[in-house]
C-alpha cells in the first residue's frame, strides 16, 4: 500500500526536506503551507497520516488539528519548537498521536510515521467485529459505532478503547495502558492516559459509562451487564 502523507508547515524548506525524505521511503506526499490550505486538501483527498507544524499563519496547527478531529481519525504527528508539558498535554487533548520537538531530523519523522501507520493500519491483532451493548468496534474497517452511528476517534483513542475491550473486566493501571499504547520509551506521564480517556468517554456518549475509573489505580471496561 502506497500511503498518502500530508505535510503542513509554513517553511518551504522544511516542507520540501520532509517531502523528499518521505518520497524516498515510497510514500505519496502532499504539502500545505497553512491549516486552511491543508483542510481543503483533506476534504478532497484521502490521507493516511498528517505531519503538522504548530506555529503557522492563517490557521495554526492546533486549530487545524481541532478541525480534523471533527470528521477524521487519521494519525497526526505534531511538530513544534515548544517542549513544555502543558503544550504536550494540549496536543494530546486535541487528539495528536505523536508530539515531536524541533529541531527533528526527517529520519526520525519517517521512523515515527512508519511505526504509526503500521500500528494504525496493519495491526496483527485483528478480531473483526467486537460488539457490546450497542457499542461496535469494527477492526477491519477501523471504525467504532454507537447504536449504529459512527463516532470519530483519534488513533490513540481507538487503541485505548480496543485495549480496554480486549481486557474487559480487568482493571488496567494508567502505567500499563501508557506502555501498551505509547510504548515503553515514551517519556510522558499518566496524565496523558487520563486526557485521552476523558475525550474517549465524551465521544462514546451514552456508552461512555462502559469505561469505569478505578480511583487511584486506572481504568476498566465494564462488564456488569454483558450480554451473550
Amino acid at each position: 500500500m502506497n500511503e498518502t502523507i500530508l505535510v503542513v508547515d509554513d517553511e518551504e524548506r522544511i516542507r520540501e526536506l520532509i517531502k523528499a525524505y518521505l518520497i524516498r521511503d515510497k510514500y505519496t506526499v502532499l504539502t500545505a503551507e497553512n491549516g486552511y490550505e491543508a483542510l481543503k486538501i483533506i476534504k478532497n483527498q484521502r490521507m493516511h497520516l498528517a505531519v503538522i507544524d504548530v506555529m503557522m499563519p492563517i490557521m495554526d496547527g492546533w486549530s487545524l488539528l481541532n478541525e480534523i478531529r471533527k470528521t477524521s481519525s487519521i494519525p497526526v504527528i505534531m511538530l513544534t519548537a515548544k517542549s513544555d508539558d502543558d503544550d504536550k498535554l494540549l496536543g494530546f487533548e486535541l487528539g495528536t498521536d505523536i508530539y515531536l520537538t524541533k529541531p527533528v531530523s526527517p529520519k526520525v519523522i519517517s521512523a515515527n510515521i512508519k511505526a504509526l501507520i503500521k500500528r494504525t493500519y496493519y495491526s496483527q491483532e485483528i478480531i473483526n467485529n467486537a460488539a457490546y451493548d450497542g457499542l461496535l468496534i469494527d477492526e477491519d474497517a477501523h471504525r467504532v459505532l454507537v447504536d449504529g452511528e459512527e463516532v470519530f476517534l483519534s488513533p490513540k483513542e481507538y487503541e485505548i478503547l480496543l485495549y480496554l475491550f480486549k481486557n474487559k473486566g480487568i482493571t488496567l493501571t494508567r502505567e500499563k495502558i501508557l506502555d501498551a499504547i505509547w510504548g515503553f520509551d515514551y517519556d510522558g506521564d499518566a496524565r496523558t492516559v487520563d486526557t485521552h480517556v476523558k475525550r474517549l468517554r465524551e465521544k462514546l456518549c451514552s456508552k461512555g459509562y462502559l469505561i469505569t475509573t478505578v480511583r487511584g489505580y486506572g481504568y476498566r471496561f465494564e462488564v456488569k451487564h454483558e450480554k451473550d
